[in-house]
């Protein structure tokens, strides 16, 4: 017997319990004309607590045989062996991926939403804190699985890793809550100081933007990067840098975290969608794809979301390698 029909077996030996007037009858006696029989056992009974009962064992029923013919997501065997998904992340950029008070565990909105992941695919998910700019020659050798770490999808990217889109985001500029400049835009970064974290598209959209403010007769702007977004954020504390720049909820958090040290200043820019990283040829992206979509089904994505204050950037359809297409 197939894995549906022993589910609507069960459900349909569940109702049969509950009505006394047709306990004799077997599941096997049934014919393929099942609304008929339920319609007609409705009929005959009269008790209103017998009713609510049957319609208890029915939506128990649905919620079984829904379940009984879903059909698993389909995970390489190395994955299957392992038990675990070994995920890389840069835990200094909350609420995507931080450290815990513990001062050891990596926690945030990523590490929530790649836990959901890993269950839906029958394995753990194991986060491993890593410098953002090694992630992805990292996953390119085989050291992680995969990277959850506030990755903004691209096409340069994408040459040497395959995403998963999983929320959006753009840059947003952040300065001292007292005296900071006003940016309404990276032209207004000529002149200024900028801080930045190593490999993020920040770092090469700050760099971009002062080859052309040199070209258009303007002063350079000087871009300091750093390790670590926290390293960035020191920067313009001790006054050597005068604007920072990050992902738009990351700069977010940044300022609700300071309590007044810093200010949001102008619009964020650029939205883009955020990828799971995955090395190319590994089997992954398309499972990881299926079990996300799963996530958002069941209404779960939307809890994480709301939880770490990153809702403005959901979606509703993830993909593999949206950039290219």
């Amino acid at each position: 017997m197939s894995q549906q029909n022993r589910g609507y077996s069960f459900c349909f030996e569940s109702i049969l319990g509950r009505l006394p007037s047709l306990a004799n009858i077997k599941t096997s006696q049934f014919t393929p004309l099942k609304e008929k029989i339920m319609t007609f056992t409705l009929r005959k009974l009269a008790s209103p607590r017998r009713l609510g009962a049957l319609a208890g064992s029915v939506a128990l029923c649905a919620v079984f045989c829904a379940s009984a013919s879903a059909t698993p997501i389909a995970l390489p065997q190395k994955y299957k062996e392992q038990g675990h998904l070994t995920i890389a992340a840069d835990a200094t950029y909350a609420p995507m991926e931080f450290i815990a008070k513990d001062g050891k565990t990596v926690v945030g909105a990523d590490v929530d939403l790649g836990k959901a992941i890993a269950k839906k695919l029958g394995v753990k998910a194991d986060f491993i804190n890593a410098s953002f700019d090694s992630i992805i020659p990292a996953l390119q050798s085989g050291k992680y699985d995969m990277s959850m770490s506030s990755f903004t999808i691209t096409k340069k990217r994408e040459e040497v890793v395959d995403f998963v889109s999983y929320m959006t985001a753009g840059t947003s500029f952040y300065v001292k809550g007292k005296g900071g400049p006003k940016v309404n835009g990276l032209a207004d970064l000529c002149g200024m100081s900028v801080a930045v974290e190593k490999g993020t598209t920040q770092a090469a959209d700050a760099a971009k933007q002062s080859q052309e403010c040199v070209a258009a007769g303007k002063k350079a702007v000087t871009v300091s990067v750093f390790p670590d977004q926290n390293g960035a954020n020191l920067a313009i504390v001790s006054g050597r840098a005068q604007v920072g720049m990050a992902d738009s909820p990351v700069a977010a958090w940044i300022v609700e975290e300071s309590r007044g040290q810093f200010k949001l200043t102008g619009e964020s820019y650029n939205s883009a969608p955020y990828g799971i990283a995955i090395p190319k040829n590994s089997g992954l992206a398309e499972p990881v794809l299926q079990a996300l979509k799963e996530v958002i089904a069941s209404g779960e994505y939307a809890k994480i979301l709301h939880k770490w204050g990153i809702t403005q950037g959901g979606i509703k359809d993830p993909a593999i390698n949206p950039a290219v297409q």
